[in-house]
């Protein structure tokens, strides 16, 4: 404070707001009521938003999920507005102002009036507060709950292995066993399953396969796959190795399984290598083997993941 303006100072006192200052009372004439009014719209708008939750969980149709979500935003912004228009101090909050320079005293009190002057309003009205937060939280809980639960079950070991085991019988659709003596040379199988899946989305989706008969006797002498095309049967995966469409063409003369999606082609004879196309890498192949009974069954499931090479991105 310079002395200049020593004797221009005007005493200003600021302890003296209280709740009883007209400027500090809310705008509604009944705030009782008007109070009960926005708890009833906070606390309908908590339970709109548990609604949200429940639908979501349950599965239950879409437009419920709007209904509910779209309820308890409205109720919960119109419990605010109210609050804000009715509860709130009602003003105007004039103060001349004059040349001075203040005190640390002084600021310290205009600070300490303030916080109180903006507290007061709030604090009075913790029912509503704690229902604001209360609708609000849960409504948060639901989102991170719906997130959550998007992201879908942990996939485990799902991605790497398939329901082919050691001894799984091959069956078509409709869960017959495949005879070997029953199919000639040339003859193709687009879809078998292992015994018991074939029902399964999720095995229809990854374990099946598609057997083609392309000799009389097996074609793979050498090599770990020396077994594994008994009288010269041949399964592979059918979902191809580029993007997991089903390979269900087979081009008889050339010997070649073709994918539909980007004509991605595979070597029958030849480990399924894929020589034209997209694809990245041959079909994996399903050992097999003939039991005394003359069904073909597996000797254990596939040695790779089939499908996409998700394993090899980074």
């Amino acid at each position: 404070m310079t002395v200049e303006h020593e004797g221009t100072r005007t005493p200003v006192s600021l302890t003296s707001a209280s709740w009883s200052d007209p400027h500090l009372q809310p705008a509604s004439a009944h705030p009782e009521s008007v109070e009960r009014t926005i708890a009833a719209l906070f606390f309908v708008g908590l339970l709109a938003f548990i609604g949200v939750g429940v639908a979501y969980w349950q599965n239950w149709a879409a437009w419920t999920l709007g209904a509910t979500l779209g309820a308890g935003m409205v109720l919960v912004g119109a419990g605010l507005t109210a609050w804000g228009k009715y509860l709130m101090p009602r003003g105007p909050f004039v103060e001349e102002r004059h040349v001075l320079a203040s005190s640390p005293d002084e600021v310290a009190g205009f600070e300490n009036a303030l916080v109180e002057r903006g507290a007061t309003p709030v604090r009075r009205r913790k029912l509503l507060g704690g229902l604001l937060a209360g609708g609000l939280g849960v409504f948060g809980i639901v989102l991170a709950l719906s997130l959550v639960r998007s992201l879908g079950p942990l996939p485990g070991n799902t991605l790497d292995t398939t329901n082919w085991k050691r001894g799984s019988y091959l069956v078509d659709r409709q869960g017959r066993r495949v005879v070997a003596s029953e199919l000639a040379v040339g003859s193709v199988v687009s879809s078998v399953f292992p015994e018991g899946f074939q029902d399964n989305e999720e095995a229809q989706a990854k374990d099946v396969v598609i057997l083609i008969r392309v000799a009389e006797a097996p074609l793979q002498n050498k090599g770990p796959r020396a077994t594994w095309d008994p009288a010269g049967f041949l399964a592979y995966s059918k979902m191809c190795t580029h993007a997991g469409c089903p390979v269900g063409l087979y081009e008889r003369q050339l010997e070649l399984l073709i994918c539909p999606c980007h004509q991605s082609m595979f070597d029958v004879a030849n480990n399924a290598t894929p020589i034209f196309g997209p694809a990245p890498r041959p079909l994996p192949q399903l050992p097999l083997y003939i039991d005394s009974k003359g069904y073909l069954r597996s000797q254990s499931g596939f040695g790779q993941p089939v499908g996409p090479g998700f394993w090899e991105r980074s």
